[in-house]
């Protein structure tokens, strides 16, 4: 996934934050094998955004974001895993989701963002709805490599 091949594609946004541990731990890793661990992830990114005080609907924003790409790794990309990271910028609470998966691959990136771009029986709003939702969103590919989204939302106060 080096961005330094013709063959790669990076598509990102991304926002200067430290990982501030707290004293319980504040990066946790799911695999994401089945349709179970599909709801585990959404579990543990709904009570993330709890402990970090994001309002009702950030909370459904990231989980829905989430949940989209958790899918996307198990469908398109034979499984991975999701990481969630705790983050603190200026006072302001954050969560950044890292989604990785050792599938095929993403072609074409920016179709892939775009709306209406699908490659199974969906509508098409799946990974540029997942940005939308998110403040920030990196997404790295490289067909034959995997594909790896990290994408971070901060908590409006």
């Amino acid at each position: 996934m080096s961005s330094a091949r013709n063959s790669d594609h990076a598509v990102g946004l991304a926002t200067a934050a430290r990982h501030v541990p707290d004293a319980e731990g504040s990066t946790s890793v799911h695999q994401v094998r089945t349709e179970e661990d599909l709801l585990t992830v959404r579990h543990a990114v709904r009570a993330a955004t709890v402990q970090a005080g994001f309002s009702i609907v950030d909370q459904t924003r990231v989980v829905t974001a989430a949940s989209e790409l958790a899918r996307n790794a198990y469908i398109h990309g034979g499984g991975g895993t999701v990481t969630i990271d705790c983050l603190m910028s200026r006072d302001t609470a954050g969560l950044r989701l890292t989604i990785t998966d050792d599938g095929p691959g993403i072609a074409d990136v920016g179709a892939a963002l775009a709306d209406g771009f699908t490659t199974g029986a969906g509508l098409g709003h799946g990974l540029g709805g997942a940005r939308r939702l998110m403040n920030d969103f990196e997404l790295r590919s490289a067909p034959g490599q995997g594909t790896t989204v990290i994408a971070t939302r901060w908590a409006s106060r």
